[in-house]
């Protein structure tokens, strides 16, 4: 019962995390404009992202622009931009293998050994996919943060950190927690089923058993027969 409990809750926060890494792709709030210096525009918000660049004016339209190419971009956003995609790809994947381990799961058959292995498995990929969205959204974070502190960048260039840098990093916490509870209802389907297997009686009879006991010889003479 407690590792059923385990296989959902890893897969509601695998589904969540999974939802959020496309959404964290998507969403072109990396990168927002910073009000700061003397010229102060509060009508316009900038915002970057890894597709698109958006123009908010005074919370009333927007206007985006698809980047032409992707040289356009800075090294930190180009690397983003590749690893979100695996990342996505990845967890999508991951959820779905997850399915397939799941207990109340059919089609891979009653085979828990199996289904052990699969979540085992979707426990390691739904890691992975926690790192590999952890390591772009840091990397952006820290850019920022370091031209945002360097004297020589020109204050109109400063950025803070976006809405999608914070939904990154609680994504990637999701995906690892739901790695880790996959992770821990495979050990404890295997101590299970160790408990099992150990628990047979040993004298318990057996067709051979029975057989001897039938051959063997009586310890009485014939004589003692009446």
């Amino acid at each position: 019962m407690a590792s059923y409990a385990l296989q959902i809750a890893g897969l509601v926060l695998g589904g969540v995390g999974m939802v959020g890494t496309v959404a964290v792709t998507i969403m072109p709030q990396w990168r927002v404009s910073a009000f700061i210096g003397s010229n102060i525009v509060v009508f316009e918000t900038l915002w970057e992202g890894l597709w698109m660049n958006c123009m908010r004016h005074a919370n009333i339209r927007m206007q985006c622009k698809v980047y032409d190419s992707l040289l356009a971009l800075t090294p930190d956003l180009q690397a983003s931009r590749g690893l979100m995609c695996a990342a996505s790809v990845l967890s999508f994947l991951a959820f779905m293998t997850a399915i397939l381990g799941m207990k109340c799961t059919r089609c891979t058959g009653d085979e828990e050994g199996v289904k052990r292995r699969i979540l085992l498995t979707a426990g390691l990929m739904f890691l992975i996919t926690g790192v590999v969205v952890l390591i772009p959204v840091s990397w952006v974070a820290n850019s920022i943060i370091r031209d945002f502190y360097n004297p020589i960048v020109d204050a109109a260039r400063k950025r803070e950190l976006g809405e999608a840098l914070y939904i990154g990093w609680t994504t990637a916490l999701l995906l690892l927690a739901g790695g880790g509870l996959f992770c821990c209802a495979f050990c404890c389907t295997h101590k299970t089923s160790s408990s099992y297997r150990y628990s047979v009686p040993s004298h318990r009879a057996t067709p051979k058993s029975l057989r001897a006991e039938k051959k063997s010889p009586s310890i009485y003479s014939k004589s003692q027969y009446v």
